[in-house]
């Protein structure tokens, strides 16, 4: 890693579950990935659900992991909100994650998004012995407006969430020449300590991924 980002952690992100050969695809195409962003529901054509066995495979290669919360499809109201935290959590606990792990909502830049779910999800984690974070695209969508207005409700949304951007994308690179960490963010107070810099790889199913020190610390 470049000196001056010494801070700066690089992995990938996957649909796929991590095995031996998509492992290699990476290591021999990109490098050896310090964390591995994955999903923790099987949904059908979208994603594989991690397990304990791939948990056990990716520890064995000192490869942290950064746990993907996607069983919804619109962030909209309260209560869903709320369910959806639960349900992370309910995963998480499944899957042996240690506790202070922070779990990260996968909110679309297509989806529909409102500042009731957002606090939702932040309120329901907070007590629950996980730590809320959420993907999001600070450009295109909903999000930004949404989260603004949460921040302003509700104050332990800033203080306690994390952010994982999407945006900009100058496309997929190898772990030795990674892009200055520069993800957008909300244009209000953000804790935004992840960037998926890089998207749908050719070389293998995976996107790319840069994450400060501090957030790296506190994946599993």
């Amino acid at each position: 890693m470049r000196k001056r980002q010494q801070n700066i952690i690089w992995g990938i992100d996957s649909a796929a579950a991590a095995n031996d050969n998509l492992y290699e695809c990476v290591r021999d195409n990109f490098g050896h990935p310090d964390f591995w962003g994955r999903y923790l529901n099987t949904i059908p054509n979208v994603s594989e659900g991690l397990t304990v066995n791939e948990i056990t495979f990716l520890k064995g290669k000192g490869i942290k992991i950064m746990p993907i919360y996607n069983n919804f499809r619109e962030a909209i109201g309260y209560r869903n909100g709320s369910v959806a935290a639960r349900n992370a959590i309910f995963n998480a606990r499944r899957l042996g994650i240690d506790e202070g792990v922070f779990l990260f909502a996968n909110v679309e830049r297509f989806f529909l998004v409102d500042a009731d779910w957002l606090i939702g999800w932040v309120e329901t984690m907070i007590p629950s012995g996980y730590r809320p974070g959420i993907y999001n695209d600070p450009n295109e969508g909903p999000f930004n407006e949404a989260y603004c207005e949460a921040i302003q409700r509700n104050k332990q949304v800033r203080i306690q969430s994390v952010l994982w951007s999407a945006e900009p994308e100058p496309g997929v690179t190898a772990k030795s020449n990674p892009p200055r960490y520069n993800p957008t963010t909300p244009n209000c107070e953000a804790n935004v300590w992840a960037w998926q810099y890089g998207r749908d790889a050719n070389e293998c199913p995976i996107d790319t991924v840069l994450m400060e020190q501090r957030l790296y610390v506190n994946l599993h």
